[in-house]
């Protein structure tokens, strides 16, 4: 079960990452015509995910998330949602009204409304019809570097139940009613006001937020009056994905994963059997095993004392793993490169995709 990391799979990495990497104002929603449309892509036998037709190979499932319903949804970096009822997929794409098929997040609030982040804003799926939100901006925030885009990496819902955004245009806190920009001065003990530096927005359990991007040098921890910069790796990046049940925070990023017990930061890769390299996705399945996510690595299973590698070799239709999702019956839903999607059991994969 040894896994590699070449250098053409780093790079190969790195541009879908790039390519896929949440003022006041109003809610204006923006109705679609057309209300979403329901046929099911019906498979004989086994439900497929069916890929549109001409689909890239570089097109991941990206995210995912079960609702309250026990459905299962799946956001894609080209193919828009898929949604998965037991029996059998559905799709949906800008036809049926989302904002873009470049899908980056999704969320469902405590209403049962689900939230999805785009490449070309924030949309709202109210169970029968797609509504995209406009996000009115701050005229004092920065200039947005890309005009052509109005990313929406993640979605976090707090405790108290407001909802933040990170997007291309900055951190946005949203109560039901307005958006409000999250702009914390130098007087804070912290300065961030870039449009472009928040990509994960994490809350721990004792109501602190967790900001980390690309752009940034570490990490920031906002405790509801200051921000403290934090660097698990050096000057290097990172993001916050994750709380697990003793109280950790995990960050990923392309050298590994670190793991932060409060006082201090733990490089938690090589000595636990994970080769260095690119970490996407971490989650901490009922049981308390960590489960690993990366570039050409497939996905691995870290039970508190040793790792077990998963790969091609053992079902996977792709190493490049960009999504997790623990169901309610205990099945892990990974999705992967190539639009690929795989339910395992705790025994073997079963592909999904066509």
């Amino acid at each position: 079960m040894k896994k590699y990391f070449s250098i053409t799979q780093f790079f190969t990495f790195l541009t879908i990452l790039i390519f896929v990497t949440s003022c006041n104002g109003q809610v204006k929603r923006d109705l679609p015509k057309e209300k979403a449309n329901d046929s099911k892509i019906i498979a004989a036998g086994q439900p497929k995910l069916i890929k549109t037709q001409g689909s890239h190979k570089d097109n991941n499932v990206c995210c995912s998330l079960q609702d309250k319903a026990g459905n299962l949804w799946f956001g894609t970096s080209g193919e828009g949602v898929y949604k998965y009822d037991g029996n059998s997929f559905s799709q949906f794409t800008a036809t049926n009204g989302l904002n873009s098929n470049h899908v980056y997040c999704m969320l469902e609030d405590e209403n049962g409304k689900i939230w999805i982040g785009t490449e070309a804003g924030l949309c709202l799926y109210d169970g029968k019809t797609f509504a995209k939100i406009q996000i009115t901006l701050r005229k004092d925030m920065p200039p947005n570097k890309n005009r052509n885009t109005h990313d929406v990496f993640s979605i976090m819902q707090d405790k108290s139940g407001k909802l933040w955004f990170s997007t291309i245009d900055g951190v946005y806190i949203y109560d039901g009613k307005t958006f409000t920009s999250f702009i914390v001065g130098n007087g804070g003990g912290g300065f961030m006001s870039s449009n472009d530096n928040v990509e994960y927005i994490l809350e721990d359990k004792a109501g602190n937020i967790w900001f980390g991007g690309r752009v940034n040098k570490g990490v920031f921890r906002y405790d509801g009056k200051s921000l403290t910069n934090l660097k698990p790796d050096g000057d290097n990046w990172a993001w916050p994905v994750l709380q697990d049940m003793n109280g950790n925070i995990w960050f990923s990023n392309w050298s590994g994963a670190f793991r932060y017990d409060g006082k201090s930061f733990t490089n938690f890769t090589k000595n636990e059997g994970l080769s260095n390299g690119p970490i996407t996705r971490i989650i901490e399945d009922k049981n308390g095993n960590l489960w690993f996510g990366g570039g050409g690595r497939g996905i691995c299973r870290y039970d508190g004392k040793a790792s077990t590698c998963f790969t091609t070799k053992d079902g996977l239709t792709n190493n490049d793993v960009w999504s997790i999702l623990e169901d309610r019956e205990g099945n892990l839903w990974v999705g992967t490169r190539n639009t690929g999607l795989h339910r395992y059991d705790g025994k073997s994969f079963i592909n999904f995709s066509e």
